[in-house]
């Protein structure tokens, strides 16, 4: 086992222990963060979404900028602007939040579509262009925008083209009764997210050794059988009649990437049908449209998602 391997597993072990009942979410938070790729959190209020973000920013010694979006957000709210000094006589940048390593975008379906947009640019060339000048954003650049399932009123649903530059939709659900309990016991032995010290956290990795686990990641080996296993499963997609909208080749790559990731973490230098299978319905759920008919029947997305993993034979 690398010295890298063993630097994410206690990662992942720590924050476990601030953020109670969501191992399997902090898990894939772990997988997107060594694929390089965005995430939507998505959860109802009290879930611990925002405590999970800024722990885990912590832990690695990141840089760390949160933005609550609201509908009176601009463009320049998030990656700056030009002003004019009037004792140099010349235009300085004031850098936006979006000029860190690890964004915390809070309610990104609040904000409109044009300061939703601001963030394409930035989170698919990791850079910003302002004034016609490009100005690069740090080597981990990581978005986690963050949504609340339940209240639709006077909110602007991200469309499918800036959905597809993020890598994950992670579902914050409820905790179990067991690990709810343990939150009551920590509540009255005196923890309280609110008061939480996030800075007297003990960190457990660097910035460069996340870079370095990217690295490793990459040269997870990929068999001939696994490539064809995902073009399979893509093409199902593609074809699949509940579907309108199937997955993209940006989509098939993060596949791969997502997978060698769930690989890495789990000790292997190879991928396995199971890794595939494994980041699937965080990976698509986002990325795949419903047809009408099938919405008004009820069907669900991560039912769809099954289905197509049903229906594609397994390699050997």
């Amino acid at each position: 086992m690398s010295e890298a391997h063993s630097i994410l597993i206690d990662l992942e072990q720590e924050i476990g222990q601030t953020v109670v009942g969501q191992s399997q979410v902090i898990k894939q938070l772990l997988v997107a963060l060594l694929a390089g790729g965005h995430i939507i959190l998505e959860g109802v209020p009290g879930t611990g979404k925002t405590l999970l973000v800024k722990v885990l920013a912590q832990l690695i010694q990141s840089d760390f900028r949160r933005i609550q979006l609201t509908p009176d957000v601009l463009p320049s709210d998030i990656i700056g602007t030009n002003i004019f000094d009037l004792n140099s006589r010349d235009f300085i940048l004031k850098k936006g939040p979006v000029f860190t390593e690890v964004l915390l975008a809070d309610e990104i379906n609040r904000t409109p579509p044009k300061t939703q947009a601001a963030l394409l640019e930035a989170m698919e060339e990791m850079q910003i262009t302002l004034d016609g000048e490009s100005l690069p954003l740090p080597d981990l650049f990581w978005v986690i925008a963050t949504q609340n399932p339940l209240e639709f009123e006077g909110t602007y649903p991200l469309p499918e083209a800036q959905l597809d530059r993020f890598l994950f939709k992670l579902l914050v659900d409820y905790p179990d009764q067991a690990a709810e309990k343990q939150m009551l016991l920590n509540r009255q032995a005196g923890f309280a997210a609110k008061r939480l010290d996030i800075s007297k956290l003990k960190p457990i990795a660097t910035v460069a050794d996340i870079l370095q686990a990217r690295r490793a990641v990459h040269n997870i080996q990929v068999s001939d059988a696994i490539i064809d296993y995902l073009l399979a499963l893509a093409q199902k997609s593609r074809s699949h009649p509940d579907l309108a909208l199937g997955v993209s080749p940006r989509a098939t790559g993060a596949w791969l990437q997502t997978s060698q990731a769930t690989a890495w973490l789990a000790g292997r230098d190879f991928v396995t049908p199971d890794d595939v299978k494994t980041v699937a319905a965080p990976l698509l759920r986002h990325r795949l449209l419903l047809k009408p008919e099938a919405t008004l029947d009820g069907l669900k997305i991560d039912a769809v998602i099954t289905s197509i993993l049903n229906q594609v034979p397994v390699p050997r």
